[in-house]
């Protein structure tokens, strides 16, 4: 993963789910290697890429994974948010039908993911809002009434999307500062170690990943 994989201090497992073609894997791309593809395939199964970004002192490894939307795709789902302690819940602002199965990813979600999982509602394809079909009013009043974060994005121009991942991993820091605090066992957070290990048995032994919340 790089000559660098020791200088960071957490690895925090965020999932991005949402409808096929609503561009997980460009925001994905765009976020971790501020790529574009126009011809980007279905993803096939479960792809990751990794990210360090500073949050206060803290050096911050997001690790993000990109799963198939489509039906067929889906046996994965257990070992897919296993670990997860963040989500974006991604639609498609031009496709109203992606957005109005947003409450069905999120029950998936809420079903095999810590309940403590900081969410993200992103509303994608900004740069297509002449053929806008979801009003951002709308999107943002179901975000307040449902406790999640909301961002509206552009993975062809980049719009948002460094504040989108930026934004989540943050509040996922400050969640494990604040149990840390509250802990008795100050210097300890507790791990998904099976995540971590199933990904880098030796990264594991090393740096905590995945921070349970």
């Amino acid at each position: 993963m790089g000559g660098t994989e020791e200088d960071y201090n957490f690895v925090f497992k965020v999932v991005l789910i949402g409808e096929s073609g609503v561009g997980k894997t460009n925001l994905l791309s765009r976020f971790t290697r501020n790529e574009f593809n126009h011809d980007s395939r279905t993803t096939i199964g479960v792809e990751f890429s990794t990210r360090t970004i500073l949050v206060g002192d803290a050096v911050v490894k997001a690790q993000i994974w990109d799963t198939a939307g489509l039906e067929r795709y889906r046996a994965i789902t257990s070992a897919y948010y296993r670990g997860a302690v963040g989500a974006l819940v991604v639609f498609d602002i031009t496709k109203h039908q992606t957005y109005d199965v947003v409450d069905r990813w999120l029950k998936e979600l809420y079903d095999h993911a810590e309940a403590s999982i900081i969410v993200m509602l992103v509303g994608n394809k900004t740069d297509l809002s002449q053929a806008r079909e979801v009003p951002m009013e709308e999107a943002k009043m179901f975000a307040d009434n449902n406790g999640l974060l909301f961002v509206e994005t552009s993975a062809l121009d980049s719009t948002n999307v460094e504040e989108a991942f930026t934004t989540i991993l943050k509040e996922i820091f400050y969640k494990v500062q604040k149990q840390k605090q509250s802990s008795s066992q100050s210097n300890t957070v507790s791990l998904a170690s099976e995540t971590s290990a199933s990904i880098a048995p030796a990264q594991a032994e090393r740096r905590p990943c995945c921070v349970a919340l």
